[in-house]
């Protein structure tokens, strides 16, 4: 079987711990481009830093492609 190829992010917690969406009150898509969950992200970060979220991770599959990077605005 092979791994899964589409684009999603992984949520973090303020010490790095990784946050089930549910627990959010969110679904993270799994896009089929980077440019999709990119803009996904971009549409959704304030909920997702106001709900717990600190940092989020860009995966390809269970790849990282990049991050954690901080949701908060600087």
């Amino acid at each position: 079987m092979t791994s899964p190829t589409g684009w999603t992010w992984r949520l973090l917690d303020p010490a790095g711990a990784v946050l089930d969406p549910g627990d959010l009150g969110v679904e993270v898509p799994v896009e089929d481009a980077q440019s999709e969950a990119e803009s996904w992200l971009g549409e959704h970060w304030r909920t997702l830093l106001e709900r717990g979220a600190a940092s989020a991770t860009l995966l390809r599959g269970d790849a990282v492609v990049y991050g954690p990077m901080g949701l908060s605005a600087s």
